[in-house]
């Protein structure tokens, strides 16, 4: 008989292993059994709460949205309505400690390839983009008018980029270098904006 209460406690296990794993091995290429050996459960268990490797990462990727979600939902609170100051939080938001680490971003690198043949992947990312991109024009309309879509645009690459980028390089990410790499750009275009 299962243990009442257990099943949350071990799904986020298996989700901290799965994004643990993609980290380590740079890539999906990771088997249901490492997930589970790293969580400290089977296999068996593994499949019966997510039902396939596909699941696992899905949910992984759900976490990962979810603490980016609230970290930028905290850094517009905390900067009040200012759209600058909105802009800059939005951005400093992305490549937080917690957000831009190597695990992570080599779980972001893989759920952009994931998204490109599988529909509930697509849909999350979707999701992810269509968020981003209301964000950023919330706070660009008031300060670049008619530029305000194409740097919106822009923003929204520049941080995927940075990512990918990121994941190619070797070392520790330097969250607050790719904040300002980007912020630099926003700068730029602002100045350039009527």
């Amino acid at each position: 008989m299962p243990k009442v209460g257990m099943e949350p406690i071990r799904k986020a296990a298996l989700v901290r292993a799965t994004i643990t794993e993609i980290g380590r091995a740079g890539s999906l290429d990771v088997t249901v059994s490492q997930i589970a050996r790293r969580a400290g459960m089977s296999a068996a268990l593994a499949h019966h709460y997510f039902g396939s490797k596909e699941q696992i990462f899905l949910a992984a990727m759900r976490h990962i949205l979810s603490i980016y979600g609230a970290e930028v939902r905290g850094a517009l609170v905390a900067a009040g309505p200012d759209p600058r100051a909105r802009l800059e939080a939005i951005v400093r938001g992305s490549f937080t400690r917690t957000n831009f680490r190597r695990e992570v971003v080599s779980a972001w690198l893989n759920f952009y390839t994931l998204a490109q043949t599988v529909p509930a992947a697509r849909r999350l990312l979707t999701v992810y983009q269509r968020r981003l991109h209301s964000n950023l024009m919330h706070a660009l309309v008031p300060l670049a008018a008619s530029r305000a879509q194409p740097i919106a645009e822009a923003l929204a690459a520049m941080i995927d980029g940075v990512y990918i980028r990121e994941a190619l390089a070797s070392g520790a990410p330097d969250g607050m270098a790719a904040a300002d790499f980007v912020i630099g750009f926003l700068d730029r275009e602002l100045g350039a904006a009527p």
